[in-house]
């Protein structure tokens, strides 16, 4: 229901595919702040707001990239990657560092400085990441955060977004 919902929203109406969205989204909130769900999303999405061009961004938005960037932490597999690339695309969330306003140029100059504060602030002691069910290091949030852009951004090229 996520694209009918944005569009509904967008001609400034309720439908049920609305409402459906709004009460997942209550539901989800509560369940994945008591389960720790998506927890390294959230922490991805902490650590970019040390990234000035992020700022002008929704959390949700560094939210949607930082999904993508446990996705690969966790090692999943490529089908259930594409299906998140495919709803995040649909619906116009991020994919890749360039749509929240930062680059991989950008994180990696300077011998990967800016990376290394992003990888490090999501890794801070009481940042939700530790919820994950493996210990996760800086360095492998790094590479995710590196890996994830590239899958973002061959996805928009495949489908000319």
């Amino acid at each position: 229901d996520g694209l009918k919902a944005k569009q509904a929203c967008e001609c400034k109406v309720v439908t049920q595919s609305l409402e459906k969205i709004i009460e997942t989204n209550i539901l989800l909130s509560g369940l994945g702040f008591e389960s720790g769900g998506l927890a390294a999303a959230h922490a991805v999405a902490n650590g970019l707001t040390i990234l000035e061009g992020t700022h002008k961004y929704f959390h949700g938005e560094k939210v949607a990239f930082g999904t993508l960037t446990q996705l690969v932490l966790e090692n999943s597999p490529m089908e259930e990657i594409e299906e998140v690339l495919s709803f995040c695309l649909s619906v116009g969330l991020p994919v890749c560092l360039k749509d929240i306003g930062s680059s991989v140029e950008e994180l990696t100059k300077n011998n990967n400085a800016l990376l290394n504060q992003v990888s490090e602030k999501a890794c801070i002691p009481d940042e939700s990441i530790h919820a994950m069910p493996f210990p996760v290091t800086a360095d492998m949030v790094a590479a995710a955060i590196l890996a994830a852009d590239k899958l973002g951004s061959t996805a928009k090229e495949e489908c000319c977004c």
